[in-house]
């Protein structure tokens, strides 16, 4: 047990009776003084114009592409789909607030969807390390440490991507065939992925980064039980997407089970190689290709097209529309606090 200093902190974290250890109840942390609590808000506030206003470039970049891939679907076609990434998000949110709670740090569902809705705007921002700064920062606000709040957010990575592979798997080589054949390499992270994620491993690796760091190692371990829960988590979530990506599949006149299941696939594929390439902001331009590849047996190429960009275009509005929600109930929450 380590002692605690005069302040009331140990060489871990707070003690029971510093503020920060009420992060389970998700209350905050600390009281910061009107100046810096001024700075903080501009800060965000700015993450949040830059992350808008490059995710509306992207967008409109594009737009002639998108505009004609959009004439030709309905609204209720377009609307299932909103819905269906809005589940899809919703479980990437509760995978990332199972690991954060098994790590030691649970959270209220309303902080937690305000944390993780808000932050992922960053991935609109060209360069990797936006989401997880912006997690960081507001994670503080309810005594997550920042340590523990980067080792979640990354372990979210290779969760995702061990089980998007396992999806593209299943579905795609009976279905796409050769048109998919050049992605075949991926398959090659799979055993890499199966190993690295056992929580021997895991916690091995991220007590290396603390040490190397400097930094005191975790003070609770990842657990098999944590692993399989955000596992269950982003299976859910990858359904979700293959069922938007089906939606517009099938407005664009691809019907029929194989258009299903390649949808499911041609999705996960297109998340997995835009993670590779990760200097592309949110996989802009890679994962498109990818997509109409996996697609081509159903949808000629223009139609293959439109679906990719408006897929993307659908994700973005998700985004926007859970990191807006969160916001607003998280603020009502804070308000029916005081």
């Amino acid at each position: 047990m380590k002692k605690a200093d005069k302040s009331g902190v140990t060489e871990n974290g707070p003690t029971a009776h510093e503020p920060g250890r009420h992060a389970e109840l998700g209350q905050t942390s600390e009281v910061a003084p009107p100046r810096k609590r001024v700075l903080r808000r501009v800060v965000r506030f700015g993450f949040l114009a830059v992350a808008l206003g490059f995710g509306v470039w992207a967008v409109v970049s594009q737009w002639e592409a998108i505009s004609a891939g959009l004439a030709r679907l309905s609204w209720p076609l377009l609307g299932v789909s909103l819905v269906a990434v809005v589940g899809a998000l919703l479980a990437g949110m509760l995978m990332w607030r199972a690991l954060l709670a098994d790590l030691g740090s649970p959270l209220r569902l309303t902080d937690a969807a305000k944390i993780f809705f808000i932050g992922q705007l960053g991935k609109y921002i060209p360069g990797s390390v936006w989401p997880v700064l912006a997690q960081m920062e507001m994670g503080k606000d309810h005594g997550i440490p920042r340590a523990r709040s980067a080792a979640a957010f990354f372990l979210t990575y290779p969760i995702y991507l061990a089980t998007g592979l396992l999806v593209a798997v299943a579905t795609l080589p009976a279905f796409a065939g050769d048109s998919v054949s050049g992605y075949a390499w991926l398959l090659l992270l799979l055993p890499v992925l199966a190993v690295g994620l056992h929580p021997k491993v895991v916690n091995g690796l991220l007590n290396l980064g603390f040490r190397l760091l400097r930094r005191p190692p975790m003070e609770r371990p990842l657990t098999a039980r944590g692993v399989l829960t955000s596992t269950g988590w982003a299976f859910a979530g990858w359904a979700a997407y293959g069922a938007q990506l089906a939606v517009i599949v099938h407005g664009l006149g691809a019907t029929g089970p194989r258009a299903v299941v390649l949808s499911f696939g041609a999705f996960a594929l297109a998340w997995c190689l835009g993670f590779v390439f990760v200097l592309a902001p949110a996989g802009a331009g890679v994962r498109e290709v990818a997509m109409v590849a996996a697609l081509a047996p159903v949808l000629d190429q223009g139609s293959a097209i439109a679906a990719a960009l408006v897929s993307r275009v659908v994700v973005s509005v998700g985004d926007l529309v859970c990191a807006a929600v969160a916001g607003w109930r998280a603020g009502k929450t804070e308000k029916t606090v005081e």
